[in-house]
């Protein structure tokens, strides 16, 4: 299988390379064409993973590959980036988040259905083996009436502030929490953003911490039932793409997306409500504006 990837600056894309190309971990799929020109990344790039193709513009991969990785870490770019592949129903991959607005997020998963091309996207750390454990023993309790999940996210960070790493412990959140979402709640106390609402029956806190100057919080989630309570601490480990990047492939190869459409636009929803409620808050215009 012949991978494309596009927004290379990303250091996911690093481990892609090294899984596929140096490591050979997942069969016959290898990255063969970069997009975004000849960078000094590119160039480093394409010479540890020995790729041949390094092209310009992310439409020249068509004809090149089979399957495409939209990795650029500024979510608002995703949707031009995606959109050619998803119209000549080639699989794709948008790397964490899918969107800035759910009005993107909604288009791609429009183009999706309309073209036949099988599209996912989502937290690296949905896929880790402590997060896998942690649904496993949340979903033998039944569905549950509380889930608060907790991470480190800066509103002012690059790339799309809030979106770019909150994303991680709102994917989480709701894998363990399905459903239609409520209106959400942001509230703002001094490093933390909380952000609350309910997914179906279930309620479910967020919290959002401000990383400090040389530590951050780290992931923890818990899922309470009338029963009792699943509780992790989250930690991503040296390899955390590689079950991700699995689960991308396995839907390359069977046109199978592992999380269902509606599943990819509800943590973009939510990331746009809080980071609407922060420009209210902070001044300034929501980093998703004009995406």
């Amino acid at each position: 299988m012949r991978i494309g990837i596009v927004g290379t600056d990303n250091s996911h894309v690093d481990q892609i390379v090294r899984h596929l190309n140096t490591d050979a971990a997942c069969g016959d799929a290898r990255v063969v064409a970069l997009g975004g020109g000849r960078t000094p990344r590119n160039v480093a790039l394409a010479a540890a993973g020995g790729i041949a193709e390094v092209v310009d513009a992310p439409a020249e991969l068509l004809g090149l590959v089979d399957a495409v990785v939209v990795a650029d870490r500024d979510g608002a770019r995703h949707r031009d980036q995606a959109m050619p592949f998803l119209a000549e129903g080639l699989p794709v991959f948008v790397d964490k988040p899918l969107a800035r607005t759910a009005e993107d997020a909604r288009a791609l998963t429009d183009a999706a259905r309309a073209h036949g091309a099988p599209l996912t996207s989502s937290s690296a750390l949905r896929w880790i083996p402590d997060t896998e454990e942690l649904a496993a023993r949340s979903a033998r309790a039944g569905v549950p009436e509380l889930v608060v999940v907790s991470g480190p996210a800066d509103p002012d960070g690059d790339h799309g502030g809030i979106f770019f790493y909150g994303i991680h412990a709102v994917d989480i959140a709701l894998r363990l929490a399905p459903g239609a979402l409520s209106a959400v709640r942001v509230d703002i106390t001094g490093s933390t953003v909380v952000a609350s609402f309910t997914a179906g029956p279930t309620r479910v806190v967020v919290n959002l911490v401000r990383p400090g100057r040389t530590e951050q919080v780290p992931f923890h989630a818990m899922a309470f039932t009338r029963e009792g309570m699943a509780e992790r601490t989250l930690v991503p480990g040296p390899d955390y793409c590689l079950p991700g990047l699995r689960a991308f492939l396995a839907m390359a190869r069977t046109g199978r997306p592992p999380v269902d459409y509606p599943d990819l636009v509800r943590p973009v929803e939510v990331l746009e409500a809080v980071d609407t409620a922060l420009a209210t808050t902070l001044g300034g215009a929501p980093a998703g504006a004009g995406s």
